[in-house]
């Protein structure tokens, strides 16, 4: 496990360019100062492993829909309308996700620990944070796998051709609206950076925050002015399914027939959460049993092997514990997630520093593997675990 000590970016750069950083335990800046090594032949099996494993994804989303295992992976009956209508109409474009993986360096294999498919974090700090890091310690910028902005416009792009109907004409361009709830920054930095990538895109776009938004099962989503309403075509929201599902029902409801009636395209799409929830993790075993890439996956607890309790639809390395092959729990931690069905994962090593901190290594997908970036922490990975960038080597 190698790491490039590097100089930290400072402090009024963030400010200048609008971002506010949450603090790890022990007040350690979030973005560390050092990059993980990695080999030109390591960044490639990291992408490799990405692309091949969102095709197993669709094979396996493709099972539970067919087959109606929506209970298995935790799925209110109130989404399913939604998710079946998005699945099965090529408009509804999954925009990006977020692939995490144990192994990848020193030798060790890569594995899937799950797949952040719906709202995943990172996106700023792994498209513009760590190549900040390496212009400003004066590194060579082409030396990261690392084109998720550019990706992500060109994502876009190929969603506009998806949806003509928003373009009758050349005159007419589509709109796009980005929100995000109003108490997390972080996400706000987040919803605005991939407003400005369609904007490059070539679309009309506006930021508000979800509580400012009108929704109709009829026309659709709109903001309102004081002159008059502007109707948008595809709405980003980062607020996961699963919320609007067990906090706004009516909102749910709503979602649906806009999505039926073809009002508008949200992203990412409802059939997101399928790729979103750890249950899939049991279907892919249950069809790739064996597979290099996969970790053994049950929905009950492994006898005679070390393994991780997770839960379907549990966020940020919450309600989150590991098992060894005696059946005691050596670390957990507690969360809001409790009532969920459980997952149990085949555990997997992790590259460690000589501090004694674990890698997990992260890659985008958008339409194809497209970023890379790494956390780091002693122990369980969690949402305020330090966030690594990396150097290739060469």
């Amino acid at each position: 496990m190698k790491t490039l000590k590097v100089n930290p970016i400072p402090e009024d750069i963030y400010r200048e360019i609008g971002c506010t950083w949450y603090k790890t335990p022990g007040d350690a800046p979030s973005i560390a100062d050092e990059l993980v090594l990695i080999t030109e032949a390591e960044g490639d099996s990291y992408y490799k492993a990405a692309e091949e494993l969102y095709d197993m994804f669709i094979h396996a989303a493709d099972h539970v829909i067919e087959n109606r295992l929506y209970r298995l992976l935790d799925i209110d009956e109130a989404l399913i309308p939604m998710i079946e209508h998005t699945w099965n109409s090529d408009r509804h474009f999954h925009l990006m996700g977020r692939f995490d993986f144990a192994g990848g360096i020193d030798g060790l294999p890569i594995k899937l620990i799950e797949f952040n498919a719906d709202t995943p974090s990172l996106i700023y700090e792994t498209a513009v944070i760590q190549w900040m890091q390496l212009r400003h310690n004066k590194l060579d910028e082409t030396r990261q796998f690392n084109a998720l902005y550019e990706t992500l416009k060109e994502s876009f792009i190929r969603l506009r051709g998806l949806n003509p109907c928003f373009a009758a004409s050349p005159r007419e361009i589509p709109r796009a609206l980005f929100c995000s709830l109003s108490q997390f920054p972080e996400d706000e930095n987040t919803a605005r950076l991939i407003e400005e990538a369609a904007y490059e895109a070539g679309f009309i776009t506006d930021f508000e925050f979800i509580d400012n938004v009108f929704f109709s099962s009829g026309e659709g989503i709109f903001l309102k002015d004081a002159e008059r309403y502007y109707r948008y075509d595809y709405w980003f929201k980062n607020l996961p399914y699963e919320f609007i599902s067990l906090y706004e029902p009516e909102l749910a409801a709503i979602l649906t027939d806009v999505l039926i009636n073809e009002r508008a395209v949200v992203l990412n799409p409802p059939y997101a959460l399928l790729f979103q929830s750890k249950g899939l993790l049991k279907i892919l075993w249950d069809m790739y049993g064996g597979h290099p890439l996969l970790l053994e996956s049950a929905f009950e607890p492994m006898a005679g092997k070390a393994y991780v309790e997770k839960k379907t639809l549990g966020r940020e390395g919450q309600n989150v514990s590991i098992v060894d092959k005696t059946g005691r729990t050596v670390m957990s931690n507690d969360g809001e997630y409790g009532a969920f069905k459980s997952v149990y994962q085949e555990y997997a090593r992790f590259p460690e520093d000589e501090q004694g901190r674990l890698y997990q290594a992260g890659v985008f997908f958008s339409y194809e593997p497209c970023g890379l970036g790494f956390r780091r922490e002693r122990g369980i990975i969690h949402n305020n675990s330090q966030f690594v960038g990396h150097f290739v080597e060469g």
